[in-house]
């Protein structure tokens, strides 16, 4: 009896040694896949991917950021934080050209973002660092001033689909603008930082954006 009870907790032990080795095998290879110290729990992991941000860099002389990149979207509001530093500050060859829109985030709806889109927008005009909702409804372009925003600070953003009109907010400013559709959901393609307007950006341009 005395036999049977050792072998019985033995097996017990072997047991629950072996489910947590495979347990701690789980959450090393994640630790492992984002380069997390050994300590951390799995649920700081998904926290820290949570709150990683991604870095566009628009090279002098370019329209289009280096991580442009062709990625499907279907959504009802669209939400991130961006992230300006000075070298947002530039000035156009052009005067005129100071005053384009540059564009930040959103997307298309369809093919075309010249066509149904909506995005926010930037531009560093009169001294201030200015965000605007900027939406084209069957090829028409509409755009509207949302706020000023500082440097080096966290801006939360969203662009909010209500019916036949977007709702495009920024640091809890929000204007509406025409959509030219009524669907629930956007069907369309993300769209990234760019530089114009007329002219491509005269120096390196860096943003921060982190998708909420």
């Amino acid at each position: 009896m005395k036999k049977f009870l050792s072998l019985n907790l033995v097996m017990i032990i072997v047991v629950a040694s072996c489910s947590k080795q495979n347990i701690q095998d789980i959450v090393v290879d994640n630790q492992s896949a984002k380069n997390t110290p050994d300590n951390i729990t799995a649920t700081t992991v998904s926290n820290i991917t949570a709150t990683t941000f991604t870095t566009y860099l628009i090279r002098k002389g370019n329209h289009y950021c280096d991580q442009s990149s062709l990625k499907s979207v279907s959504t009802s509001e669209m939400k991130f934080i961006a992230r300006f530093d000075t070298s947002a500050i530039y000035t156009s060859v052009n005067p005129v050209n100071q005053y384009d829109i540059n564009k930040l985030y959103g997307f298309s709806e369809g093919f075309d973002n010249q066509y149904n889109s909506a995005r926010i927008g930037w531009r560093w005009s009169d001294g201030a660092l200015r965000l605007f909702g900027y939406v084209y409804k069957t090829g028409v372009r509409y755009s509207q001033e949302i706020t000023s925003i500082p440097f080096n600070t966290d801006i939360t953003c969203s662009i909010k689909l209500s019916g036949n009109t977007y709702l495009i907010a920024a640091n809890g400013v929000s204007v509406s603008l025409p959509r030219g559709l009524s669907s629930t959901k956007a069907s369309g393609f993300q769209q990234y930082p760019y530089f114009g307007g007329d002219e491509v950006a005269p120096k390196n341009i860096t943003i921060k954006i982190r998708n909420l």
